[in-house]
């Protein structure tokens, strides 16, 4: 058995154990997550909760040795001085428990999960809510710790839901999660966009990075003038890729600039003609206003959240 499989092992025991304990922990967003840690003067974790949800540094007294010793081997803590903390964080999401990155995610590997991935689960609800057709092939693009394939692949038992990223840490985390909620019709792919899988799909979802991060962390950093290039990227190659009557429904983030929308006059031209029949609102106007502040954003009102959902008609 590789170290690798026994380190997932031991993270899908860790998820089990906290689920039998009744763990409960929604991650909120950065700036909250940062202001709640300031209340501490120096921040030390009482319980389970404040290990694996809010992150912070622990004493060796909260674990067994040897089951410290254990989660050090798998990677799932580490030392941080005299003290001890978690490399992840587990958050609950409608009934479901997540294993992704500690706060905070300063590593370009770093598997996101906050307010957008509650966002992005309601909109494939009602998604999903709204059109009963049989769904048998699913992608989940860029699938992070794996909210899109999740929601869908319980949803729809038949259908086969293929969740593929280019950050192998999230395929990893994305497969534990899967196999902690029991869904095995989830599988896990390596792949930018869909170049690595081949055939159409009756559904693809997509939650993608829409920042203009200055390091390119690959959670963050959508690409172009201002986030919207990975977006864009994804609705120009998953349109030919849906079955006839299937849905791209992607989630994304827009720096809208003297009140345009850069997102949306981007992807006007590929919705043109009659093959596709396509929705687009707003789902928050303001959010992440404090990146405004940094370079890149000069020109830049604010920052909504989107959904847009394309149908193919034939």
């Amino acid at each position: 058995m590789s170290a690798q499989h026994i380190a997932d092992r031991a993270l899908l025991e860790l998820g089990q154990r906290l689920i039998a304990e009744e763990y409960r922990f929604v991650t909120p967003s950065p700036l909250t997550h940062q202001t709640h840690l300031q209340r501490f003067a120096s921040p030390l974790a009482k319980d389970l909760r404040d290990v694996f949800g809010w992150s912070m540094p622990f004493d060796q007294s909260l674990f067994q040795d040897g089951e410290l010793n254990m989660l050090e081997q798998a990677g799932i803590v580490e030392r941080d001085g005299a003290l001890w903390r978690s490399t992840v964080r587990w958050s609950n999401l409608q009934g479901l428990l997540f294993a992704h990155s500690a706060y905070p995610t300063t590593q370009a590997d770093s598997v996101f999960f906050g307010p957008d991935s509650y966002r992005f689960a309601q909109l494939i609800d009602a998604h999903l809510q709204q059109h009963v057709e049989p769904i048998q092939r699913v992608a989940d693009i860029g699938c992070g710790a794996g909210v899109g394939a999740m929601i869908v692949a319980r949803a729809r038992h038949a259908a086969q839901v293929l969740a593929v990223d280019i950050n192998p840490r999230a395929l990893r985390l994305c497969a534990v999660n899967a196999e902690l909620a029991g869904l095995s019709n989830v599988t896990v792919y390596h792949s930018d966009i869909l170049r690595s899988v081949e055939g159409p799909f009756d559904l693809i979802v997509a939650n993608p990075p829409y920042m203009n991060d200055s390091q390119q962390r690959a959670y963050r950093h959508g690409g172009g003038a201002l986030g919207e290039a990975l977006s864009l990227r994804i609705v120009r190659e998953s349109l030919p890729r849906l079955n006839p009557g299937g849905s791209l429904v992607l989630y994304t983030g827009v720096a809208m600039v003297a009140g345009r929308d850069p997102f949306l006059e981007g992807v006007m031209p590929m919705l043109n003609g009659d093959s596709f029949s396509w929705t687009y609102r707003e789902l928050d106007p303001d959010v992440f206003g404090d990146e405004l502040r940094k370079p890149g954003y000069e020109l830049a009102e604010r920052i909504a959240v989107v959904a847009l959902t394309v149908t193919r008609t034939y």
